[in-house]
């Protein structure tokens, strides 16, 4: 595929949305990639990271390997991701502690839209992918019910976090945020970016690697060979993972962190009991982004 610089700089932008998604503990950077169509090529291209490629990089062949791993669209996703992620830490979790409707009224109505998008994705509707649909948002609706561990800040633990949850992160709907949450572990290793600790990140990428090297290849299998059931199923899993984005919650347990924050760490839904007309509007103002994104994706395909 001949690209433009103009292409790779669209690429980083929406790697810049997957990456403001990651930071969030209940939105999928997998599904921004959904839903601005890169999300095949982004699953193709990281299964391309085997073997037969890696031995082109040990011959010296570094522009056939570069070709073979689609290096300039993974540069290009991988940096706007970078830059999302670590300028936006800091300012995701001060407005998830300070306007927690208010953030998650913006990104249950993102949710709603990209389920609604991802949905028609699924060219055929019969019994398989009903019930694929509903597997799929039973065991999202499962995770988001589950109780955040109390874990070890040991390395090991944090590379098992970065393989775990990587995987999470590239399915639409749930997150790999939420994922370190429940493994106790997200404050953990926001602190470490927005501090730049050095051991505990490259530990977590390590995990990440081999995380998603291993288990791109088995989506990739699925969405080539199963393509109407696993979208079924990833619908599903953005479905039910609108429990998690639920804006209104209560407080059930908290912990405090290394600063001496206290800081929430099991919630429960509730019903609104505040600001409902400003998280109403800012549900639209998600669910119109996602839905303008997609339009805009879309007529750029046809051109």
């Amino acid at each position: 595929m001949n690209r433009t610089f103009k292409d790779y700089a669209f690429i980083a932008i929406k790697g810049m949305g997957m990456g403001a998604a990651d930071v969030v503990p209940g939105v999928s950077g997998g599904t921004i990639a959904f839903i601005v169509g890169i999300y095949e090529e982004l699953i193709d291209s990281i299964k391309s990271i085997n073997w037969s490629s890696l031995k082109l990089f040990l011959s010296f062949k570094w522009k056939d390997f570069w070709k073979a791993i689609n290096g300039n669209f993974l540069l290009s996703l991988v940096l706007g991701i970078c830059i999302s992620v670590f300028s936006l830490a800091k300012l995701i979790t001060h407005l998830l502690l300070e306007y927690p409707i208010l953030v998650w009224a913006f990104f249950f109505g993102l949710v709603l839209a990209s389920t609604w998008i991802v949905v028609q994705d699924v060219k055929q509707w019969n019994w398989k992918t009903i019930l694929s649909f509903v597997a799929g948002t039973v065991l999202a609706f499962y995770i988001t019910m589950a109780t955040p561990a109390k874990t070890p800040d040991s390395y090991w633990f944090i590379f098992i976090c970065g393989a775990v949850a990587i995987c999470a992160m590239i399915l639409p709907g749930i997150s790999g945020s939420f994922i370190l949450v429940l493994l106790g572990k997200y404050f953990f290793i926001m602190e470490a970016v927005k501090s730049f600790n050095i051991p505990v990140l490259l530990i977590f990428l390590c995990g990440i690697v081999i995380g998603i090297t291993s288990f791109s290849r088995v989506l990739s299998f699925a969405l080539h060979r199963f393509h109407d059931i696993t979208i079924a199923v990833l619908s599903g899993f953005m479905l039910g993972s609108l429990n998690k984005v639920w804006p209104w919650k209560r407080v059930v347990e908290t912990y405090t962190d290394s600063h001496g924050d206290i800081k929430p760490l099991i919630e429960t839904n509730i019903l609104p009991d505040q600001l409902l007309w400003q998280a109403i509007g800012l549900a639209i103002v998600g669910f119109a982004i996602v839905y303008f994104i997609d339009k805009l994706s879309k007529r750029k395909n046809i051109d």
